[in-house]
């Protein structure tokens, strides 16, 4: 889809009001009649109102038949030998998804050496795995995962796919759906499926103000990124049997302009993501000094320190330690919330907390709203106190 430029109807005095009319600069004029439309077009379309006929929007037939694409697809993630927790999670609401609109799971793993891991895809929701299995595969490279899963769709027609919000996936998914022109909702929060099979994509938008719900009607597949820790991973089931389907990688699937000399682990840092209980910080403690404070909570009770933006702006954690839209998503057993005012940001990231309890200054807080027990006070007078009693008590 874009601007078309009809040159028979172009003049000297329009191709100046063309020019003129744009206010990105976009169009220059070209020759003695003409004009091109460079990449600074944003697709206003101030021009097509402006030109009298000379400018026209157009879009791209698609020549998908949407009943021809049916199932939903889950990208699983590996990392060496094990797979990544968000695969369970989008297996298990792939699932949910499927049963509504009665369609197959699909899962796609793709690694080096990973025959044996696949079968435990089954019990999680797939009935059908696809698996590209090659010592080349064996780090993460964007271009040959790219033609490895456009391949996978070329035979499975799937028509969504769910793809976990990770490193890998984020670089992944928006070049699939580039080449297959087609559309891609990033950082799902929640998924529906309509009743034409249409992939109703939800999630936050305009700062977390108001919950977008999108879906991609004419171009299949339909794709999507999802969070870690957004959904919940499913029991395994005992009677599954999915369809192992083990594909050959060819040399062109390998094809890539980049080369891996050598690969080396980064220092395991402890994941938020992944802890059970969280100790949370927000601007209302008031200097650095005093995190030692709330450090010495989060060590008594077993748990890991956590923060807010501000914080992380203001260099006292790093970003991977950061609750919220722009951070990571967290749902512990016990999440205590410290001098944390409960934006809408904040709050996406650990509304499926089992427990909350939040610790303000201000009883009109709107961390109060999602918190299951609120102390309304001065953190610096109640967190002695709560350190006192744990203490005590052991």
């Amino acid at each position: 889809m874009g601007l078309r430029i009809n040159n028979d109807k172009l003049t000297p005095a329009l191709c100046r009001k063309l020019v003129e009319s744009c206010p990105f600069g976009a169009i220059n004029p070209s020759g003695d009649n003409g004009i091109t439309i460079g990449p600074e077009c944003r697709l206003c379309k101030a021009c097509i109102k402006a030109g009298e006929g000379s400018i026209t929007y157009e879009e791209e037939k698609r020549n998908n038949d949407n009943h021809n694409w049916n199932g939903i697809a889950v990208f699983c993630e590996i990392s060496g030998n094990s797979i990544h927790e968000i695969s369970y999670e989008l297996l298990g609401k792939a699932s949910e998804l499927a049963k509504t609109a009665n369609q197959p799971v699909y899962a796609l793993a793709i690694g080096s050496g990973i025959k044996s891991l696949v079968p435990v895809l089954s019990a999680y929701g797939a009935d059908s795995i696809s698996v590209y299995d090659h010592q080349s595969l064996e780090n993460y490279l964007v271009e040959p995962y790219t033609n490895i899963v456009e391949d996978f769709i070329s035979r499975t027609k799937p028509s969504a796919m769910l793809i976990g919000a990770t490193s890998a996936g984020r670089s992944l998914a928006p070049r699939i759906a580039a080449r297959l022109k087609t559309g891609l909702t990033a950082d799902c929060t929640a998924l529906e499926m309509d009743e034409n099979n249409n992939l109703i994509q939800i999630r936050p938008a305009f700062g977390g103000n108001i919950m977008a719900r999108i879906i991609t009607p004419n171009t299949r597949p339909q794709f999507c990124t999802v969070r870690y820790k957004i959904f919940s991973k499913i029991h395994p089931r005992t009677d599954s049997a999915a369809q192992i389907h083990n594909i050959e990688v060819t040399d062109k699937m390998l094809s890539c302009s980049a080369e891996i000399l050598t690969a080396e682990r980064k220092p395991e840092v402890a994941d938020i993501s992944e802890a059970d209980i969280i100790v949370q910080v927000g601007r209302g403690v008031k200097s650095q000094k005093d995190l030692e404070m709330v450090q010495e909570l989060a060590t008594a009770i077993g748990g890991q320190i956590a923060c807010t933006r501000p914080l992380v702006e203001n260099h006292w954690f790093d970003s991977r330690k950061q609750i919220g839209l722009s951070g990571r998503t967290v749902k512990p057993k016990l999440l205590i919330c410290i001098g944390v005012s409960g934006a809408v940001q904040t709050v996406a990231g650990m509304k499926g907390s089992e427990c909350i309890i939040a610790i303000n200054s201000d009883p009109n807080a709107s961390i109060f709203d999602v918190a299951n027990y609120g102390f309304v006070g001065d953190l610096y007078q109640i967190i002695p106190l709560l350190l006192k009693k744990i203490k005590e008590a052991d």
